[in-house]
């Protein structure tokens, strides 16, 4: 029986806000992943790097989870391809807490991280103290340049090396659907026997029908065609597209608009948003596009039932976490035919994939929500039934049985 779990997310926390510098889909599914297990009488810590001294190092979430702060190197945030120095400080203090469970503490059954930073730590948390581990990589490098912008940097080589390693030694990799796990196998050479599927969930409760006009109110919004981009604002997730394609759409819809969840995030974040405000003006957008920034993610909802369709170009997703949340409350997505979108979004059904990332292309997938047919209430109903597929309940079920598997050397 599984009691006790360690997460590790070494780069984020699952009290960052989604939508500032690297929170984003992994830190709402670590946090709503470990509030599902904590309703089941499952105690989970999840282990961070400390970014902020004015967060005690231990800290109780309403969820009933606990988030403990380590200290590995200075304080503040860090680019990413920095923490690689930090592993080894953050590794051993994670080691130590395990080990050291304090009075009346349970003993940890399964550790369980999260992308491959932490994924890479968890491999020496694994071999001190013998527990079994499982990893979720979120994103992989590999897939990434596959796919990347033209003139972005590629992923770091120790990073890919850090991945296949996490790989070769887990004892489950964990992936979000079917295409992530032949990713694996394809890319990695995973073991496909301990390559495990576990879609994540979604919060059905908060993620659901809802009035749109009384959410337009809300928003200030009036009746106009929406278009809506929820993400961060880097080169990954083609805001850039998403503006051009809403530019195009603007020719046949004077009167729409485009509204932007989410503010800059990774080294070149700041830049990428400048550049897409600069493309806007070109196009001509003034007025016709609204920067809403970070919103929290309680408040996501009333933005997905004020839109008319929301727009999702990324290079790559293993899942597709806004997409779903959109699908829960019946907004149609038109998104790019990669990844674990081609699982989530249901082409034709509740929206439409599309390939590659020619702004043309996406423009005339979302004129085909907006054009006032009968075809976008079929969208509505079917993006109502595939976002009922998310519950959180089913992917703990999944995970739990996972857990069982490698805690007892069957998996």
């Amino acid at each position: 029986m599984i009691r006790k779990v360690a997460f590790l997310s070494m780069h984020t926390s699952p009290l960052d806000r989604p939508g500032v510098g690297d929170a984003g889909g992994m830190n709402v599914y670590v946090d709503e992943l470990a509030a599902s297990l904590a309703r089941r009488g499952i105690e989970v810590t999840v282990f961070t790097r400390r970014t902020d001294p004015s967060r005690a190092a231990v800290m109780g979430t309403p969820a009933g989870y606990e988030v403990v702060h380590v200290e590995a190197g200075p304080m503040v945030p860090l680019p990413i391809p920095r923490l690689g120095d930090w592993v080894g400080e953050f590794a051993r203090q994670v080691t130590e807490s395990v080990l050291s469970p304090g009075s009346g503490g349970r003993e940890t059954d399964i550790l369980h991280s999260h992308y491959w930073l932490s994924g890479w730590t968890g491999l020496s948390v694994k071999q001190a103290t013998g527990l079994p581990l499982a990893n979720s990589f979120h994103t992989l490098g590999r897939v990434k340049d596959a796919t990347r912008r033209p003139g972005q940097p590629s992923e770091p080589l120790s990073r890919i090396a850090a991945e296949r390693e996490v790989i070769a030694r887990s004892d489950c990799v964990i992936a979000s659907t079917e295409y992530e796990a032949l990713e694996l196998i394809e890319q990695y050479g995973a073991d496909p026997s301990r390559v495990c599927v576990n879609p994540p969930g979604i919060d059905l409760d908060l993620f659901g029908p809802g009035d749109r006009r009384k959410a337009r109110r809300r928003l200030g919004l009036d009746d106009a065609p929406t278009v809506l981009f929820v993400g961060r604002i880097q080169a990954l997730k083609g805001l850039d597209v998403a503006v051009a394609a809403f530019g195009l759409l603007s020719e046949r819809l004077p009167d729409a608009r485009m509204m932007v969840v989410g503010g800059p995030s990774g080294p070149s974040g700041v830049e990428e948003e400048l550049e897409i405000r600069q493309l806007a003006a070109r196009l001509g957008l003034d007025g016709k596009l609204i920067w809403c920034g970070v919103q929290r993610h309680q408040r996501l909802p009333t933005y997905y039932q004020s839109a008319d369709v929301l727009i999702v170009p990324s290079r790559s997703e293993s899942f597709g976490l806004v997409a779903a949340e959109a699908q829960g409350v019946g907004l149609p997505v038109v998104a790019a035919n990669v990844g674990g979108l081609r699982y989530v979004v249901e082409d034709g059904v509740s929206g439409f994939l599309v390939d590659g990332w020619e702004p043309p292309d996406y423009a005339k997938a979302l004129l085909r929500v907006l054009d006032g047919s009968a075809y976008r209430d079929e969208l509505i109903r079917g993006s109502l039934s595939a976002g009922r597929r998310f519950g959180w309940e089913t992917a703990t079920d999944r995970l739990l049985e996972l857990y069982m598997g490698i805690a007892d050397g069957t998996h």
